[in-house]
C-alpha cells in the first residue's frame, strides 16, 4: 500500500505570515490537529503548525477575565514563528511502511505529502494508518465504527 491510497488530499493550508489568531479560528472549528505551512509564492512546503504549538505559543488568558493586552498580543504572533520548520515529507508514491517506520523513529503523529517540487499535496497522519488498518483487518467492525461516529 502506498501513501496516497490513505492520505487526505487538500489539507488546510496557511502561508508563514498568517497570524495565531487566524489559526486559533482554524483549530477551534475542526476536527484535526495539523496545519502545513506554505511559502505564498509557490505554494511550497516549508513547515507545520499542531494544535500543541499553538497553545504553547498562545497566552493561557486568553479569553478569560484575567487576560491583559499582553496576552492579546500573543495571537499576534505569526506561523513562521511557531511552526516545526525541519520535517520529515513523504510523496504519494512512499510506501506506507516505511512511512509508519519513519514517523514512528521520529515521534512524530503527521507527515505532508509533497510532490518533487516540494508542494503540498496532502497529509497522511497516525489515523490514516489506523483507519487504513482496521479497514483491511475487519470491514465491517470499520462500518459500525463509522456509523457510530456519524
Amino acid at each position: 500500500m502506498i501513501i496516497a491510497d490513505i492520505m487526505t488530499a487538500k489539507p488546510v493550508t496557511v502561508d508563514m505570515d498568517t497570524e495565531l489568531l487566524v489559526i486559533k479560528e482554524i483549530f477551534d472549528h475542526v476536527y484535526f490537529h495539523h496545519l502545513l505551512v506554505e511559502d505564498e509564492t509557490d505554494k511550497t512546503f516549508v513547515g507545520v503548525i499542531s494544535d500543541r504549538d499553538l497553545l504553547s505559543a498562545i497566552s493561557p488568558y486568553i479569553h478569560t477575565a484575567a487576560e491583559t493586552w499582553r496576552d492579546q498580543e500573543t495571537l499576534k504572533k505569526r506561523a513562521h514563528q511557531i511552526m516545526s520548520r525541519q520535517v520529515d515529507t513523504v510523496t504519494p508514491a512512499t510506501d506506507c511502511n516505511s512511512a509508519v517506520q519513519k514517523m514512528l523513529s521520529a515521534d512524530i503523529s503527521c507527515m505532508p505529502v509533497v510532490d518533487d517540487n516540494n508542494v503540498i499535496l496532502g497529509i497522511v497522519t497516525w489515523k490514516d494508518f489506523l483507519t487504513s488498518y482496521l479497514k483491511q483487518q475487519s470491514p465491517e467492525n470499520y462500518k459500525h465504527l463509522i456509523m457510530k461516529q456519524d
